[in-house]
Parts: structure tokens; C-alpha cells; sequence
């Protein structure tokens, strides 16, 4: 195990509900007559991307106005507004790192172990949620981050992943992953990155078949112990642990299950690395 890589949104910390929030404040600023409630917008967290959720809501809203010419612009419009609304509610009330991400983070720092993102948000966002647990200068803590600036296309394709390698000089099988959703999760795997999951409420319902690891969360101290859906005790998740878990993703004679993406040229990506079922 040779690095660690975070998603951010879920992952880090329990974005979801500032982000529906931000959207809904930017509707409201925009004269648009929208409003996404919690049960609709878990349904559209399926979609990737904040403006390519709004795309696909308009869509669904109304077809022939999704169709117009300058459909592009006024998304950008409105996604800019709801960039600036989450900033703001971050630093009016911050928003705490789930539990887990800081110690284990700081123990990965102190340790020389380098520590990624891989997400395909914005770097505004990162800088909004990033900034007040670790400071201004909160990129010199990790070895690699690449966002959606860096990577514009979205997860479930593996393409901000292997930009992460690709900067750490590794493959995916030398690091672990840490994802909250089925779409991160299969971006993670598509890489051939052992994945730990940490589901949150929007994401509790999803398909976590292929993770190393399904957990509540990554612990700390103060938290009371939990189980996950398969009643296996959460732990507190520190780097002996995960070396162990992650030398027992390889074993001989496992069967190699096939990836489901393909990269943008159309070759297929490879075989996944097996990883051990629980």
C-alpha cells in the first residue's frame, strides 16, 4: 500500500445536503420555479456532476426548452450561483470532516505516506470544504489532487483516477480508495484501486458488491462503535489496518472479474484485480 485516494463529496465529509441547499438557493436567485426535495434529489445523485445533473433534471422538466440553444448558458448561469451559495454556507457554518478522514489523513501525512483526491468537483468546492479543517494551504497535505478542472469527465468512468496515478507515478493496485457511492465505487474499481466505502444517507441504498470494505465510517476515538449492512463491527480504520486489508486483495488462484468501462477510445480497460469478499 503505497498511497491513499479520496473522493470528496460524501467521502470527506457529508457534502449532499449543503449542495441540494445551494441549488435550491440558486433556483430560487435564477426566477427559476424549481425546487428539488431530499427523495429527488438522492434519485438525481445518480447523475455525476453538478451541471450534468442539472442537464438531465431540465430534461426531465421540460424536454423542449432542454432543447434550446443557449441551454448550456444558463446552466453554467445557474451553476455558478449555486457555486457561490455553498461556498458561502461552508463559511458561514463550516462543515466537519466525517469521522475518521482528519486523523486518518494526519496519520498518512506524518507517516510519509502520500494521500490524494480524486473527485470531479470543483476546485471552488474544495477550497470552500478543504480550507477551514486544514487552512489555506491545504493542498501542500496531499501529493496529488485532481478535480473537475483537472478531469472533466465525470465518475462512473475511471478517467480522474488514473490521473491520479498517472501524478503519484502508481497503479491501482499499490493504494487503496475511499468512495461513498456506486458511482465512485465503480470508477474506483474500472482503475483496479481496492476501494473502502462509506456510505451516507443518499447513498445507503446502493450496490457496494465489489468494495474491500463497506463501514459507517472510518472511526475515531469518541465514536461509538456500528455495524454496517453486513453487521461487521466498525472499526477504528488506521494504516496497519488497511495494510492488512489491502495484502489480503490479491490471493493465489482468485478469479479475475472483468471491468465494465471502457476508456474513451473504445479499449477496454482491463481486468479488475479480485478483491476479498465479505
Amino acid at each position: 500500500m503505497q498511497a491513499l485516494i479520496f473522493d470528496v463529496d460524501g467521502t470527506l465529509a457529508d457534502t449532499e445536503a449543503a449542495h441540494r441547499q445551494a441549488f435550491n438557493a440558486a433556483f430560487a436567485e435564477a426566477g427559476l420555479d424549481w425546487h428539488w426535495d431530499e427523495p429527488l434529489y438522492t434519485r438525481l445523485l445518480s447523475v455525476a456532476g453538478g451541471k450534468e445533473r442539472l442537464l438531465h433534471y431540465w430534461r426531465m422538466a421540460d424536454p423542449e426548452e432542454a432543447a434550446g440553444s443557449r441551454v448550456s448558458e444558463v446552466i453554467d448561469a445557474v451553476h455558478a450561483i449555486k457555486t457561490r451559495h455553498y461556498a458561502a454556507l461552508l463559511r458561514e457554518g463550516g462543515l466537519p470532516l466525517r469521522p475518521g478522514i482528519a486523523r486518518l489523513i494526519g496519520e498518512a501525512n506524518d507517516a510519509g505516506l502520500p494521500v490524494a483526491i480524486a473527485t470531479t468537483t470543483t476546485p471552488a468546492n474544495l477550497d470552500a470544504l478543504l480550507s477551514t479543517p486544514f487552512g489555506a494551504d491545504w493542498r501542500h497535505r496531499f501529493a496529488a489532487v485532481c478535480d473537475g478542472h483537472t478531469t472533466p469527465v465525470k465518475k462512473p468512468a475511471p478517467d480522474v483516477y488514473f490521473d491520479v496515478l498517472q501524478r503519484l507515478g502508481l497503479s491501482g493496485n499499490d493504494c487503496i480508495a475511499f468512495e461513498d457511492s456506486a458511482n465512485g465505487l465503480r470508477a474506483a474499481r474500472a482503475a483496479r484501486i481496492p476501494t473502502i466505502v462509506t456510505p451516507t444517507a443518499y447513498t445507503a441504498h446502493h450496490d457496494f458488491d465489489d468494495a474491500l470494505r463497506v463501514l459507517p465510517h472510518l472511526g475515531d476515538a469518541d465514536e461509538p462503535l456500528a455495524l454496517h449492512a453486513t453487521h461487521e463491527p466498525c472499526t477504528l480504520v488506521d494504516l496497519a489496518t488497511l495494510r492488512r486489508w489491502h495484502g489480503n486483495t490479491l490471493f493465489p488462484g482468485a478469479a479475475v472479474k472483468p471491468a465494465s468501462f471502457a476508456t474513451p477510445g473504445g479499449l477496454p480497460v482491463g481486468t479488475l484485480h479480485p478483491t476479498v469478499r465479505r
